[in-house]
């Protein structure tokens, strides 16, 4: 096996989140046309509104612009919209700001001090090659073409899609580069630009890290928002425990429509892939044994999840309304759960000598993306004040409305989870649930229905972003392989988008999802 110089190298973050002439156009739009659009509402008379929601309502407009065509960095408008309700007496400073200090934002923050706990010392690697080493896989195709998709999904339901994707990129060049040799040792020379298997090991890697995400609260931003957005527009908590229920039989569900699409448009043309075993070994064998650091990481990990699932075991035993219970959510709250599994691994020592611990600060604050807590926290802030001025109910009335007074529970539900697909297609899943999140939850308590089924779905679609490039950094990172041509990424994208919201995401969201929350 070569170094694989002759293959396309990981894309850095520049090329992931490339400048191209559409995205220069788009911000120069967005830039112009916000403002002013933001300026219109403002002016325009609009009954029914008091004058702190009209004003929200243009504040809102500029946000919701910005965040689409981002003029200027997404945070920085997230930021921005608060700041702006303060200046035109909105709400006070301290309810524009109080949603920054969100318990949900350290649920996160403690998400991405394990995660990054987990790459600095290679445990996700060990993860990753553990699954694809197992002696079911050997060197069948399909078989690997399976386990790379599992340890991408599994790895990604902890750990960052982008960072998983980054580490899987590299795996799955040197699979193909070992048929490339194959090929080349039995006379026959193939180009992996136009290889249907390429194409296809290429997108599963990318699909697979978004789907997983869905699995935990904390496996993508989508998910842990519109928890928030329950938490303040309707005061609902969901645990931990109960999205993991859904979240699991979701990420299967997405997972198996993924691996067939994939499987039937990009079939394998050998029956074997000889030396993908020896170079699977080859890499699990250079990550040694078990490190001190890889094992106090996991116990850190385990930690967390311990605290995070053990709520619903109680709720089992004692009773969801029982003093057990209860006592145990006001010590160990899934935010708390996450502090103490991430803040012991500053503790826990690899090398007591030299004062070395298991996770340094430089290291974990690296690997906090502060940027997502801000977006967060900003979209928390929004929704909050669009439920304390009124505006949300108001939108919910207009949106109601439109889909003629008296919808079904299924045709509301997908509406808004088809919103969300395609906005999360055109610009920063996060963002797309910062918009969509408070009109679902506000259009839900307008029409009488529970707002926990279509903040499931908004959060589950927001996920399936497959059909272009800049939908999320997964697809950008193997796009820039050269392997992927954009015609195929569009095609299989629609096809599972929508096979996944039909077929998946408003069953779930419908049956289990109320099923688990008692409100079927």
């Amino acid at each position: 096996m070569n170094d694989l110089k002759n293959s396309p190298e990981i894309p850095d973050e520049d090329s992931v989140n490339g400048d191209s002439a559409f995205d220069r156009r788009r911000r120069i739009i967005g830039a112009i046309f916000g403002p002013i659009c933001a300026i219109l509402v403002w002016i325009t008379p609009i009954a029914g509104l008091s004058p702190e929601a009209h004003k929200l309502l243009a504040i809102v407009t500029l946000v919701a612009l910005w965040w689409i065509t981002e003029p200027v960095p997404i945070p920085v408008t997230s930021l921005l919209g608060p700041t702006l309700a303060v200046v035109f007496h909105v709400v006070s400073v301290k309810d524009a700001f109080s949603a920054f200090a969100n318990p949900l934002i350290f649920l996160f923050m403690g998400g991405f001090i394990i995660a990054k706990a987990m790459m600095v010392n290679g445990v996700d690697k060990r993860i990753a090659f553990g699954i694809m080493s197992m002696k079911w896989v050997g060197d069948s195709p399909r078989r690997i073409f399976l386990a790379i998709g599992l340890a991408c999904a599994l790895v990604s339901g902890w750990v960052s899609n982008t960072a998983t994707a980054a580490m899987m990129f590299p795996i799955a060049l040197g699979l193909l580069e070992a048929i490339r040799e194959m090929m080349a040792a039995k006379g026959k020379t193939i180009n992996l630009n136009t290889y249907k298997y390429a194409t296809g090991l290429m997108l599963m890697t990318a699909y697979a890290c978004s789907i997983g995400g869905v699995l935990t609260p904390i496996g993508t931003p989508p998910n842990i928002i519109m928890l928030g957005f329950l938490s303040e527009m309707s005061n609902i908590h969901v645990s931990f425990f109960q999205w993991m229920i859904w979240g699991f039989v979701a990420m299967v569900a997405y997972f198996i429509v993924a691996y067939i699409v994939l499987v039937r448009m990009f079939p394998a043309d050998v029956k074997h892939i000889d030396g993908a075993a020896d170079f699977i070994r080859s890499k699990k064998h250079e990550l040694g044994g078990w490190n001190r650091a890889q094992k106090n990481t996991m116990f850190g990990f385990a930690v967390a999840v311990i605290l995070w699932v053990t709520p619903g075991f109680l709720g089992m035993i004692y009773g969801p309304g029982s003093d057990v219970l209860k006592n145990y959510n006001e010590i160990f709250p899934e935010s708390i759960a996450a502090m103490v599994g991430g803040l012991l691994l500053f503790f826990l020592p690899v090398n007591l000598k030299k004062q070395k611990m298991t996770l340094e600060w430089k290291d974990a604050v690296k690997g906090i993306e502060w940027g997502t807590l801000v977006l967060f926290g900003g979209g928390l802030a929004i929704g909050g004040m669009m439920y304390t001025t009124g505006l949300s109910a108001w939108v919910g009335d207009q949106i109601i409305a439109l889909l003629g007074g008296n919808p079904s529970e299924m045709a509301f539900v997908a509406v808004f989870c088809v919103m969300a697909l395609l906005l999360s297609e055109l610009t920063s899943h996060t963002a797309a649930v910062n918009m969509i999140g408070p009109l679902a939850i506000g259009a839900a308590l307008a029409a009488g229905f529970s707002p926990i089924p279509v903040a499931v779905g908004v959060a589950l679609s927001a996920s399936l972003g497959f059909m272009l490039p800049v939908s999320t950094p997964p697809n950008a990172i193997v796009y820039a392989s050269g392997y992927v041509p954009i015609t195929k990424m569009i095609k299989t994208g629609v096809f599972i988008d929508f096979i996944g919201i039909a077929l998946v995401t408003i069953p779930v969201v419908l049956y289990l999802v109320k099923l688990v929350m008692g409100l079927a």
